[in-house]
């Protein structure tokens, strides 16, 4: 078995008939996928392989979606807990294995600077990559680089007195690095409860800005949710048919956890047991916070997003003839005494903030005119209106599981097609099939 790349100081240089640019998931994904069809490429990664999973989530981060769902073409999950949720360690594990099964074409260390298409319809078209380690061309090229690149603040934060820690979710790790006292954290998608949760669990009192990500439960009539989910089609559902189409894009995953074996996280328990739900935040004044009344509309909607799919699920049981257990629908726990229209952090005793508030998207070194008003490449499952540019990894690219680890190998496959009809192949090694290699093995 081949050892894993590691990263080089050499120049880059050359050409190649493809190059990728990221290599995550999605990155090692296409890399394989050209590898079985022969064709020449290289694949650039600025950090190692797994640098997202291992330097930018917290000490206690699992997946949401079970273990089964990690389906990297070619090496699919075979660790011990196909129900179970891989902690980060063992994300960053399952992708340094993938590397060492199929030795993709991989510079680690090596960072894309600036993306230029030659003149289109002539003998030398393609493109011209400036990279840390040099410049390239390459004919054809593959973005995988996902869409979750800058932390994003609100500057309402710079408002906020200067004693008080503020952190991004991308670099909290565990209640330890907050000095003591109370933390508010603001916003509640998946890393906003979870991380609320972390704290919660730790021992220290959170208060919470409840945002309107919706929620889901994580088993339900003897099942996890995902498992359902998946046999009724909702990963494989393409975007244009959602009835939402691309606006789905935006829209917050629904909020659940992997900890402790997968549960739900419900809010309202949460508050009974201490933790202080606010509405979302809108405004600061020093250290006076202001906050919107739609802390009970939040609760409600996101309970409403979770029975609405439990009655999805009953259809489908009841439509098919499955035998599944009856459950009981959720009841709510808790309802708030009211809204909070104002929050002193000094009168509450909240010394630090973590924002769970998400990141933007950064394409401004790729000067190819391929993006929207709002930055966001336009493209058909991945292909754009350049001949030979591709993106591969983002959330809802073509299905809702393009952006994990259940899709991208779909993706990937139908990219890897699209480039074959327009690269002449070369007589390279074939990437293995399938063999007994498994996590932790």
């Amino acid at each position: 078995m081949a050892e894993a790349r590691t990263s080089s100081s050499a120049p880059l240089g050359g050409h190649h008939a493809v190059a990728v640019i990221g290599g995550g998931q999605a990155g090692l994904a296409m890399s394989y996928c050209l590898k079985q069809r022969g064709i020449d490429h290289v694949v650039l990664e600025k950090n190692r392989v797994g640098h997202e999973w291992r330097e930018h989530r917290w000490d206690t981060f699992c997946l949401v979606t079970p273990n089964w769902q990690c389906r990297l073409p070619g090496f699919p999950y075979r660790g011990p807990e196909p129900h179970g949720f891989m902690l980060k360690d063992e994300i960053v594990r399952y992708l340094e294995e993938y590397v060492r099964f199929f030795d993709p074409p991989l510079r680690e260390g090596v960072a894309a600077i600036r993306l230029r298409a030659r003149a289109q319809g002539k003998s030398d078209a393609g493109f011209d990559l400036l990279t840390s380690h040099g410049e390239c061309r390459a004919d054809q090229v593959v973005i995988a680089t996902g869409g979750y690149h800058t932390p994003q603040i609100p500057r309402l934060g710079e408002r906020l007195p200067e004693e008080i820690v503020q952190i991004h979710s991308s670099v909290y790790r565990n209640p330890g690095q907050l000095p003591a006292g109370d933390v508010l954290v603001v916003g509640t998608g998946q890393s906003g409860c979870q991380i609320a949760e972390d704290l919660h669990l730790a021992g220290r009192r959170v208060h919470l800005a409840v945002g309107s990500a919706p929620r889901t439960a994580r088993r339900y009539r003897g099942r996890d949710v995902v498992a359902w989910l998946e046999d009724m089609g909702y990963y494989s559902l393409p975007v244009h048919q959602h009835p939402l189409k691309e606006r789905v894009r935006a829209k917050s995953n629904h909020y659940v956890t992997g900890r402790d074996g997968g549960r739900d996280i419900d809010l309202r328990q949460r508050a009974l047991e201490g933790m202080r739900l606010y509405g979302r935040l809108v405004d600061a004044r020093g250290g006076c916070l202001q906050l919107a009344a739609d802390l009970t509309q939040n609760l409600e909607q996101a309970d409403a997003v979770a029975e609405s799919i439990k009655t999805s699920i009953d259809r489908y049981i009841a439509s098919h003839g499955i035998e599944a257990p009856a459950e009981a629908r959720y009841v709510a726990v808790w309802q708030p005494p009211g809204e909070t229209p104002t929050l002193d952090l000094g009168a509450a005793g909240i010394n630090s903030v973590v924002w769970c508030t998400g990141f933007r998207s950064d394409y401004r070194w790729i000067e190819v005119p391929i993006f929207d008003g709002r930055g966001y490449p336009v493209h058909a499952r991945g292909v754009t209106a350049v001949g030979g540019l591709y993106f591969l990894g983002l959330p809802w690219l073509h299905t809702w599981g393009s952006g994990r680890f259940s899709g991208v190998a779909a993706d990937a496959d139908y990219l890897a097609d699209r480039i074959e009809e327009q690269v002449a192949t070369v007589p390279l090694p074939q990437a293995p099939a399938l063999n007994e290699l498994a996590l932790g093995s």
